[in-house]
């Protein structure tokens, strides 16, 4: 009995001194929060469209007649392998002037080659043996342009003027993407009315001469390439 009074005392004691405690405790608990950030929304990948409309038949020369109201440049400057020369681009032929303006713009010529070489007659240029040749007519398009030979220009030395396209052609349709230099008038009065004179070589015909020396194959390819390394806009 004795025994069981001093528990409860005991117990007694305890409980006052833990409620004590509990008062003078300045233990502060923090109730647990989670902040949700929320992440913008991904971007949705729009499909970079080029500046330039790929060209058609259908669409060049309402493009090419645009195109010359905006881009009046008339000269440009060719370096090559043996040196450079300047061409003036006429402005009667607006369609051809504004189609080699504008792929002069867009870089096609660098890196190009004068594939054939005819001696006193003409050299040729704007193709290329290479694979990258195709990939770039294939961003700018497939397109030929119409002859304009009635505008009083003939082939004389010097002049430059744009071939026609190698398929079936009865039109005699240029490919727009090539041209040639007129070495000799004789030899070369029989392209008057077929093909488009449309420039003429104003500085550098001896580089120009120099190119026409160069040893070919069976072809008309050079032996040796021949680069159009750059072709750019001069004032």
């Amino acid at each position: 009995m004795r025994f069981q009074l001093v528990l409860m005392i005991l117990l007694l004691l305890w409980s006052c001194e833990d409620k004590q405690t509990s008062k003078n405790s300045k233990t502060t608990v923090t109730k647990d929060t989670v902040t949700t950030i929320e992440k913008p929304a991904p971007k949705k990948k729009t499909k970079k469209t080029s500046e330039f409309p790929i060209l058609t038949d259908a669409n060049a020369m309402e493009f090419f007649l645009e195109y010359d109201k905006e881009h009046k440049e008339d000269k440009v400057r060719v370096t090559t392998d043996f040196g450079t020369f300047d061409i003036l681009l006429y402005d009667k032929t607006k369609f051809h002037r504004a189609n080699f303006i504008y792929l002069t713009k867009r870089q096609y010529f660098n890196g190009t080659q004068f594939y054939r070489v005819i001696k006193d007659f003409v050299v040729q240029g704007g193709s290329s043996d290479g694979l990258d040749l195709y990939k770039k007519r294939r961003k700018i398009g497939h397109y030929l342009l119409p002859p304009d030979t009635k505008r009083g220009y003939t082939h004389q030395r010097g002049s430059v003027s744009m071939p026609s396209s190698e398929i079936e052609n009865a039109y005699k349709l240029a490919s727009p993407f090539q041209f040639f230099i007129v070495m000799n008038r004789e030899r070369a009065k029989h392209l008057d009315g077929d093909y488009t004179v449309f420039g003429e070589v104003i500085r550098g015909m001896d580089v120009v001469d120099k190119i026409n020396s160069v040893k070919t194959d069976e072809g008309d390819w050079p032996l040796n390439n021949v680069y159009i390394r750059k072709v750019e806009i001069i004032e």
